[in-house]
């Protein structure tokens, strides 16, 4: 069932009752890359799946990251009806989410930031250069092989062939210009010197291979903040939730609290 929240300019997917748990899906991907363990979830949380702002149903936000974080703190604010609220977000969604609780402390009791980070390397922040000059010379069709790859090894990708069929077609539904300025935001991002002031539990999830937002980067993030430990997710990348659900769910089930 959909629902609206944030006065009405954030679309999000609920089911399942219980306290409140919001998957925030990344840039390459959609809200559909929680589909494979939302059923699991769902037996113990009241899952909600938001569209983040600019994508599906989702309004735009002008104004960076900040701006989609508060935009998405007010959404979290009004779906949890005054119950604690647990927050994971993989990717994009992690960067959302880690942005949002550094600036609207109260907002989540609980954070699982899955392959994300606190800051890019050099290489990384031109490699989202990179992705946003393609596409506004070219289209999202020039990179969607970049895309893929950055979600997925080359192994996996040709195992299954079905859901890369589905997850491009995802990825060329994405509204350009929200990717560009999401491409922008992340290049230019560096929350190393906030990360004291997250004072919840966080769990910190990474996919071995994980291409987009390397190892390394979670590591750091995870030494930076002053309640996280790491977990390592093996071979998987950018998506394990969708890769490789068990070992997903196995890896954060008991920082969740499921039943």
């Amino acid at each position: 069932m959909d629902r609206r929240f944030a006065n009405g300019t954030v679309n999000a997917a609920q089911t399942g009752s219980g306290p409140p748990l919001v998957l925030m899906h990344s840039l390459l991907s959609d809200r559909a890359s929680f589909d494979r363990i939302v059923p699991t979830l769902s037996e113990s949380f009241r899952v909600v799946v938001p569209e983040l702002p600019g994508f599906g149903q989702s309004e735009a936000v002008s104004g960076g990251l900040a701006a989609v974080a508060d935009r998405m703190a007010g959404a979290v604010d009004d779906l949890a009806d005054g119950e604690d609220v647990i927050v994971l977000g993989n990717g994009y969604g992690g960067f959302v989410a880690l942005q949002m609780a550094i600036r609207h402390p109260n907002i989540a009791t609980r954070l699982v930031l899955a392959d994300c980070g606190a800051a890019f390397s050099e290489p990384g922040r031109e490699a989202f250069r990179a992705m946003a000059a393609a596409s506004a010379a070219k289209g999202l069709a020039a990179i969607t092989d970049v895309a893929m790859r950055r979600l997925f090894a080359p192994e996996f990708q040709q195992a299954h062939p079905d859901l890369m069929r589905d997850r491009r077609e995802a990825f060329l539904k994405t509204d350009p210009g929200v990717f560009r300025a999401a491409c922008e935001a992340l290049a230019g991002l560096d929350l190393r010197p906030q990360l004291g002031q997250v004072k919840v539990p966080v769990l910190v999830v990474v996919g071995e291979y994980d291409e987009a937002t390397p190892p390394p980067m979670s590591h750091e993030l995870a030494a930076g903040l002053p309640q996280a430990r790491l977990k390592i997710i093996a071979g998987c990348a950018h998506v394990p939730q969708l890769q490789a659900p068990q070992a997903f769910l196995s890896a954060v089930g008991d920082f969740l609290g499921r039943r």
